[in-house]
C-alpha cells in the first residue's frame, strides 16, 4: 500500500524544468532532462528518477563536475557512425541528440552506431533505446560509470555498474525492454535503500577481506573510499556464473571507452589524485538497427511478440503468480501511475523544497505541504 504523497506529472515536470533552468541549464535541454528523470519514475524505476535529481545532477552542477550548458562537438561523422564530444555537459542532452542522429542514419542505411565521450550520467538507459523503438527500430546502449564493481575474485571497485540495454518493437502494447545494470545491484538502488532506511541484501557487496555488508549508508561511504565493491551479475566467484556478469560488465566498459578513445576504470572516479573534484568524463555507446532492412518491421514485431507470449504462457513454478517478459513490469507501473503521479519519499521532499526555496520558485506548492 503506497503511503507516500503523489505529485502530478505536470506539476513535477514543470518544477524540474524550472529548477534545471535555475541552475543554468538552457530551457530546451532542461525539458529533455526532466523527461528522462520522470520516464524512470513512470516505469517504477525510482533509483534513476526524482530520487537522483538533486544528488546526481544539481549537486554536481554546484560542485563543478557537471556543466549545465552542453556544447556538443561531432569529431567524426560517417554515413552510419558518429563520435561526439559532450564537453562535460549534460549526458542526457548529448544522448538525446546522438539518438536523433542515429535514427536518421538507420532510416537511410539500415544500421547506425555512435559513441559519446567526455560525458556525464545519462539517466535511465532504456530512454535512449526506447527512442529507437518508437521509430520502429531496435535500440542498444551502454555506459560506463564511476568505479564501484569488482572483477570476479577481486575486491577492489574497478568498473561501473555498466548497463547493457536493449529495446525491441513487438506487436503488443509494450516493447521488449531489457534495461538493467550488469552488476547484481546498482548504486542508485543502494542510494534509494539508504533514503528509506532499508538494508542492502547480503551477498551483493564484497568487502576488502572478502566478506559482505548490508548497511546501505555505510556501503556508499566505503565504496567511495575503495573499501568495498559491488559484484557483477551471478555473484562473487564462478560457481553461480559471476564470471559471465563480469564479462558483460567488461564489454560495456570497453565499448563505452574504446569506440571514442575515452577514459576508463578509475579515471572515471570524479576525483583527482589529490582528492579534489574533477570531471567524470563518462562514455556511452549506442546502436540502432532498422528491421525494415531485414524481413520488415511487421514480421519483426509479430515474431518478437510471439516469443514474449510463448515465454509468459509457459509452465510456471509452483506458487508463482505469473511469468513476465522484460519491459512488462515497467508498463504495468505506468498503467498504475498514469493518473496518480509520481510518489515522493520524505527525503526527496526535503530536497525538492530546498531547491525550490533556494531558487525562489514560490509558485510551486506540493501535496505534502498541506
Amino acid at each position: 500500500m503506497e503511503t507516500r504523497p503523489y505529485v502530478s506529472w505536470e506539476l513535477m515536470n514543470s518544477f524540474l524544468i524550472d529548477a534545471f533552468k535555475g541552475y543554468g541549464v538552457p530551457e530546451d535541454d532542461a525539458r529533455i532532462c526532466a523527461d528522462v528523470l520522470l520516464e524512470s519514475d513512470r516505469r517504477g524505476i525510482e533509483s534513476h528518477g526524482c530520487n537522483r535529481f538533486k544528488p546526481i545532477y544539481i549537486d554536481r552542477i554546484v560542485n563543478g563536475t557537471l556543466l549545465p550548458e552542453t556544447k556538443m562537438d561531432i569529431v567524426k561523422d560517417t554515413p552510419t557512425t558518429v563520435v561526439m564530444d559532450a564537453n562535460n555537459g549534460m549526458g542526457m542532452v548529448a544522448s538525446y541528440h546522438m539518438m536523433e542522429l542515429l535514427i536518421e542514419k538507420a532510416a537511410k542505411y539500415g544500421m547506425a552506431g555512435g559513441a559519446v565521450f567526455n560525458s556525464t550520467h545519462y539517466g535511465i538507459a532504456g530512454y535512449w533505446t526506447t527512442m529507437a523503438e518508437k521509430a520502429g527500430m531496435i535500440g542498444i546502449t551502454g555506459t560506463n560509470a564511476r568505479p564501484s564493481v569488482a572483477p570476479t575474485w577481486g575486491v577492489e571497485p574497478m568498473m561501473g555498474t555498466n548497463p547493457l540495454t536493449f529495446t525491441m518493437p513487438t506487436d503488443e502494447e509494450f516493447p521488449f525492454n531489457f534495461d538493467c545494470a550488469t552488476s547484481t545491484i546498482q548504486n542508485g538502488k543502494i542510494e534509494y535503500y539508504q533514503r528509506i532506511g532499508h538494508e542492502t541484501p547480503a551477498g551483493l557487496v564484497v568487502t576488502a577481506d572478502g566478506g559482505t555488508m548490508t548497511d546501505s549508508g555505510q556501503i556508499l561511504k566505503d565504496m567511495r573510499a575503495g573499501k568495498c565493491a559491488l559484484v557483477s551479475v551471478g555473484g562473487p566467484g564462478e560457481e553461480t556464473g559471476g564470471y559471465k556478469g563480469y564479462g558483460f560488465t567488461t564489454i560495456v566498459e570497453i565499448l563505452s571507452a574504446a569506440l571514442a578513445g575515452g577514459p576508463s576504470l578509475k579515471e572515471l572516479s570524479g576525483k583527482a589524485p589529490d582528492g579534489s573534484n574533477q570531471m567524470y568524463r563518462l562514455g556511452h555507446f549506442f546502436f540502432v538497427i532498422n528491421p525494415e532492412f531485414f524481413m520488415g518491421l511487421d514480421t519483426f514485431r509479430k515474431t518478437a511478440g510471439d516469443i514474449c507470449r510463448g515465454l509468459r504462457n509457459s509452465k510456471k513454478a509452483p506458487g508463482a503468480e505469473r511469468i513476465y517478459t522484460a519491459g512488462e513490469k515497467e508498463w504495468l507501473a505506468w498503467q498504475d501511475r498514469r493518473d496518480k503521479g509520481v510518489p515522493v519519499s520524505e527525503s526527496v521532499q526535503k530536497e525538492i523544497l530546498e531547491v525550490r526555496d533556494k531558487l525562489g520558485l514560490a509558485q510551486y506548492k506540493f501535496p505534502w505541504e498541506t
